[in-house]
């Protein structure tokens, strides 16, 4: 077998990368086999990771979705359709980027062994920069096996509140959401208002949406928590240093299983006039949904649909998504209690805090990270906070 040949085999799925090493040892000495071992090891990390990930079963799934979209009944409904096809839109996206990043490196690990045949030729030092660049895409694709969680990988529901602080607090809030949306910016994730309420004299009381996306729900849910903020206060004349508050929900949304759950006899249905940002017939029709789930109280409100139909659908989905997580959270506590671990969720177990004087800091409580660059943070730039958060929560450690 020639030595070109030996090297072409390897970029074939089951060949082992040792018995090929084994032989080109024979032939060059360890400094010309560096280059292509190390290629070579990516490669290996990339196929590996791939199953972790699941490469397999996200193309079954588009192969599914994508029949269901060649059916005549399939764009009856706009809604799921369009549900649909985002999804399909996501899946290529990350399945492509596998596979294109598994090409890219099996053409670099032939083309570097293939460089020691011609010894009046190197292309060793621009492999060298190929072989970083891959491994900074293999890195950002490496992170989705952070997201195994049975929820991450759908879309997220996001509620912002206003807390203590007054108009601080309000500001605040305003200041969380254009984090979040500049992040989701960032993500390609469409962020969609489903209901807010402005301050009287600046920033939100509170506003609820609904994030779409690829592991949006994985994204985002490190944001859940209190978020807490230290700052000289633009709204005080003597210019003295303020603390605020301000909470982040984030849940999973659930499909229509979630909705059917719900019985008739515990939601209270209101309807009134939209309150939100105009548009054809949405402030002049009662169009506007707030329901109730009275054996627990949480209220849900939605406005920003053009019908009440599409309003009622949608807050019966957030409903349903806000009753599993409720469900949830009083199982961890009675787990908690048990274990002797229960601690008031308070607003002094704040889960980040952000301060911007006398010095510049953003700390996560939970997993640790801390950086002075504060701008960064507020303008959206969160991956690094995201990723110690995951890592934390499944007992990593840089």
């Amino acid at each position: 077998m020639g030595k070109s040949s030996s090297f072409t085999n390897v970029c074939q799925e089951n060949v082992s990368f040792s018995a090929v090493f084994a032989k080109m040892q024979a032939i060059y000495s360890m400094k010309e086999l560096e280059l292509a071992k190390n290629c070579a090891n990516l490669l290996e990390k990339i196929r590996y990771t791939q199953k972790l990930v699941g490469i397999a079963d996200m193309l079954a799934e588009k192969d599914q979705l994508q029949a269901e979209m060649s059916r005549p009944e399939f764009w009856s409904d706009q809604t799921k359709a369009k549900a649909v096809g985002q999804k399909v839109a996501a899946l290529e996206k990350e399945i492509n980027q596998w596979q294109t990043l598994e090409k890219d490196a099996a053409s670099l690990f032939e083309i570097v062994s293939l460089d020691q045949d011609d010894q009046t030729v190197s292309l060793r030092a621009e492999g060298e920069n190929q072989l970083a660049e891959l491994f900074k895409r293999f890195a950002v694709l490496e992170f989705a096996v952070l997201f195994s969680g049975p929820y991450d990988e759908r879309n997220a529901v996001v509620a912002i509140h206003a807390g203590a602080g007054g108009v601080d607090a309000q500001d605040w809030a305003e200041m969380l959401l254009r984090m979040l949306t500049r992040f989701c910016d960032r993500r390609g994730f469409t962020v969609n208002v489903l209901d807010q309420s402005r301050g009287s004299e600046a920033g939100i009381k509170s506003i609820f949406l609904e994030i779409t996306g690829r592991h949006a729900y994985g994204w985002l849910k490190s944001e859940n928590g209190v978020h807490r903020l230290v700052r000289i206060s633009p709204f005080d004349a003597e210019k003295m240093r303020h603390t605020s508050f301000a909470m982040i929900e984030v849940i999973p949304e659930l499909d229509d299983i979630g909705v059917a759950e719900l019985k008739d006899e515990d939601l209270r249905i209101d309807v009134y006039r939209s309150g939100g940002h105009g548009g054809q017939s949405v402030n002049t029709t009662d169009s506007a949904v707030r329901i109730v789930h009275l054996p627990t109280g949480i209220t849900v409100t939605c406005q920003n649909e053009r019908s009440q139909l599409q309003n009622k659908t949608k807050a019966l989905q957030v409903l349903a998504s806000k009753l599993h997580q409720y469900a949830a959270a009083q199982r961890e506590e009675e787990r908690a209690v048990l274990r002797g671990e229960f601690t008031e969720a308070a607003w002094g177990n704040q889960a980040r805090s952000y301060v911007i004087h006398p010095y510049k800091m953003v700390k996560d409580h939970r997993s640790g990270f801390e950086t002075s660059d504060t701008q960064s943070i507020l303008d959206g730039e969160l991956e690094p906070v995201v990723e110690a958060y995951l890592k934390s929560q499944k007992g990593v450690r840089d």
